[in-house]
């Protein structure tokens, strides 16, 4: 079976990135991420997609790398001059060097269930006061009712693969051994929640 992400990377644009509601929701996103990360800043993107996030960033003069799990996504990251490279979130240990912050858009994490040991393989690669965004599909969302339930349990299936829902303060407890929860902006109608960790001290 072809895995959901890679059969809609092709119309992924068509289906969000290029829709009335996925630009006002990404567009809310960046004016908070444009006040977070500077020209000369180099940041890691997890679950990249098409780019769409990395593009916007690099035209501000961020170095951004991406990484995806979908193939489609990435050969179409790349064509947009995206440094792009397959690898899963949940395989950040061969990453080396030292980033300024990480972001994370429209869900990605929504698709891992082990958040405790992405928090665990970003620390050594976020400088010490370095950011993270975070945005991921919320728990509570009384907009989306037809999925109510779903994301009221925590846990849903989707095209064959597992989503799970998490609420602001369970991401913050998973993050706080290494990252401090300064924020959480809701996106839409609250469909998303953006949070904003801060790289805590190394020990």
């Amino acid at each position: 079976m072809t895995p959901p992400f890679q059969e809609i990377a092709p119309r992924y644009a068509a289906l969000w990135s290029d829709t009335a509601r996925g630009r006002a929701q990404r567009e809310q996103i960046w004016e908070v991420v444009d006040k977070l990360f500077h020209p000369g800043d180099r940041i890691l993107d997890l679950g990249c997609g098409t780019g769409d996030d990395a593009a916007h960033l690099m035209s501000r003069g961020v170095e951004v790398l991406g990484i995806d799990s979908a193939p489609g996504m990435v050969e179409i990251a790349r064509r947009r001059g995206v440094d792009a490279r397959e690898m899963a979130i949940e395989e950040l240990t061969p990453l080396q060097g030292e980033f300024d912050g990480a972001i994370s858009n429209f869900g990605a994490l929504n698709c891992v269930a082990n958040l405790t040991e992405v928090s665990t393989a970003l620390a050594p690669l976020v400088r010490p006061q370095g950011k993270l965004a975070l945005c991921v599909m919320s728990r509570f969302c009384w907009s989306d009712w037809r999925h109510l339930w779903q994301r009221w349990t925590g846990h849903a299936r989707w095209r064959g693969i597992d989503i799970y829902y998490r609420g602001a303060g369970s991401m913050a407890r998973t993050f706080a051994p290494h990252f401090e929860c300064e924020r959480r902006v809701a996106v839409g109608r609250g469909d998303h929640q953006l949070l904003i960790f801060t790289r805590r001290p190394k020990c």
